[in-house]
């Protein structure tokens, strides 16, 4: 029978898999000469005080002992000619309800608006390069969802919905290193992501289910209170008794159809603020006590959260290693987002810092009802947009100015391969969002000395936090209140946010519609 010991060690000591075998005998009380193999179940960073450890748990062997595996694989079967389920959208929750509907002998036809993967490289290079979005195929839609070319972080502060490790295990099954199993904050990178998803659709095109890419809907098809099928791309119809709306939370358009079509839809709460870019250096210093971060510490991170004026002001998608990416989905807008790649080997360090944002907060859009939040977005995006030069390159300003409220008469090299522009982010911002940052990164300097300097460069906008509409469904059965057989989920529904939430809000949906009988 395994033996499970926990132990602390120096970063330098962990990167040694001989000392890290020898120091979980000696705590295990153990001759490493009976010891058949160990096994990594946890591991995290500890840097709270001066002295840095790596806290491990591990899994010891003796000889004549088998481990079990460390994952279950992915098992499909030939769903060839199963019972069809449509899902719409192949971000991480579409793409996982059809691996577990594959497992569970249902075939999932998987209509994406967005190119695949491969050629999706080619539109989002042309945003960087040409400053032209194309709106079907960008950093938010194709094939792999936004999370393809964001980040790739697993984690979640949600336990409640569903089994996470299962999310993790398919990864590991389409080519993702095991570590993410038991690392304390996995990730995969967003250099690593593109192989993986497409090792995802060959394993859902092998069982015999079937992606589509360019296929837009552009309807519903309704027959009394249930769905029966898409139309797509303008007057292609697909029928199907069961369809799962897992289109992603900047698809404003299929918000707008659900309103037309008399989809109730809710207003609900979100987040939107800035990018801030510091040198990673800078962020290794102030984690790591003033030591050097050398070989054996990953890059510092940081989760920063304060409530200033009612509302919460807090850190978002934190990339340590990373870049800052151009996420608009039109022409006429500007979005920023981050990511890191597997290594996280580049010299800055981005987050967004947002503020959080109530239905109360937009009465003066009251005028758009439901929609109130999904307009107050799209402002902001245009303001961003006005305000910058009328490209991709981002408007910018230095933090130390954004706070004294005065213009930044230069900047400092940033990541955002598009560009930035000197703007006064201070004066253009709504002004309860811009005094809510201010005092917010005021706040974050006190429990991060340092965070507030010249150095630092703040990008807009944040805006694509979360969906800005909820699509209400039934908890029992998964299917909207009052249009059957429509499964919201993921991101755009309104009950997810990020690629491992969303992938488990799709296994979750997938094994609701699998458990109906009628």
């Amino acid at each position: 029978m395994a033996i499970i010991i926990s132990l602390s060690l120096s970063p330098e000591a962990a990167a040694d898999e001989s000392v890290l075998l020898k120091s979980a005998c000696r705590r295990a009380k153990l001759d490493p000469a009976g010891v058949s193999s160990m096994r990594i179940i946890k591991r995290s960073v500890d840097a709270r005080k001066r002295e840095i450890k790596i806290n491990f748990t591990v899994e010891i062997f003796c000889i004549n002992e088998v481990p079990l595996p460390l994952y279950a694989p992915f098992r499909p079967q030939d769903v060839t000619n199963r019972r069809e389920v449509i899902i719409a959208g192949a971000g991480p929750a579409g793409l996982f309800a059809a691996l577990r509907l594959i497992e569970l002998g249902l075939r999932p036809v998987i209509f994406e608006r967005g190119n695949d993967v491969s050629k999706r490289r080619r539109d989002i290079a042309r945003i960087s390069r040409e400053h032209l979005i194309d709106p079907e195929s960008n950093y938010c839609f194709g094939e792999g969802g936004a999370g393809t070319f964001s980040d790739g972080k697993l984690y979640t502060r949600s336990k409640k919905k569903g089994d996470n490790k299962r999310v993790l295990e398919l990864f590991c099954s389409h080519g993702a290193r095991d570590r993410i199993i038991y690392e304390s904050h996995p990730h995969l990178g967003s250099d690593k992501l593109p192989g993986i998803i497409t090792r995802i659709r060959n394993s859902i095109i092998d069982a015999g289910g079937i992606l589509l890419f360019n296929k837009r809907i552009t309807d519903f098809m309704i027959h009394g209170n249930a769905i029966t099928g898409i139309v797509v791309s303008g007057d292609e119809r697909y029928n199907s008794s069961s369809v799962i709306l897992a289109t992603g939370h900047s698809a404003r358009d299929i918000y707008e159809l659900c309103g037309r079509r008399n989809i109730r839809l809710e207003m609900k709460p979100l987040a939107m603020g800035v990018r801030i870019e510091h040198p990673q250096e800078l962020i290794d210093s102030i984690q790591y006590h003033g030591r050097k971060r050398g070989e054996f510490l990953p890059p510092a991170s940081y989760r920063l959260v304060k409530q200033v004026n009612g509302r919460g002001v807090y850190s978002f998608c934190m990339c340590p290693g990373g870049f800052i990416v151009p996420s608009a989905t039109s022409q006429e807008e500007v979005v920023v987002n981050g990511m890191s790649p597997s290594r996280r080997n580049s010299p800055f360090a981005n987050s967004g810092i947002v503020v959080e944002i109530k239905p109360e907060d937009l009465r003066s859009y009251s005028r758009s009802g439901v929609f109130a939040a999904m307009e107050y977005q799209k402002e902001l995006e245009r303001s961003a947009w006005i305000n910058g030069d009328q490209t991709q390159r981002a408007p910018a300003q230095r933090v130390t100015d954004f706070i004294k409220g005065v213009a930044s008469s230069s900047l400092p090299e940033v990541s955002y391969l598009p560009g930035v522009i000197t703007s006064s982010l201070h004066s253009w911002l709504p002004a309860e969002l811009a005094a809510r940052l201010k005092k917010g990164l005021v706040e974050f300097d006190s429990v991060m000395k340092g965070f507030i300097t010249k150095e630092a460069v703040i990008l807009g906008v944040e805006s694509r936090t979360s969906s800005p509409l909820r699509i209400p469904r039934l908890p029992d059965t998964g299917e909207h209140i009052t249009i059957r057989r429509l499964y919201p989920c993921g991101e755009g529904s309104g009950y997810a946010g990020g690629i491992v939430s969303s992938a488990v809000d799709g296994l979750r949906t997938a094994e609701l519609i699998a458990a109906r009988s009628d």
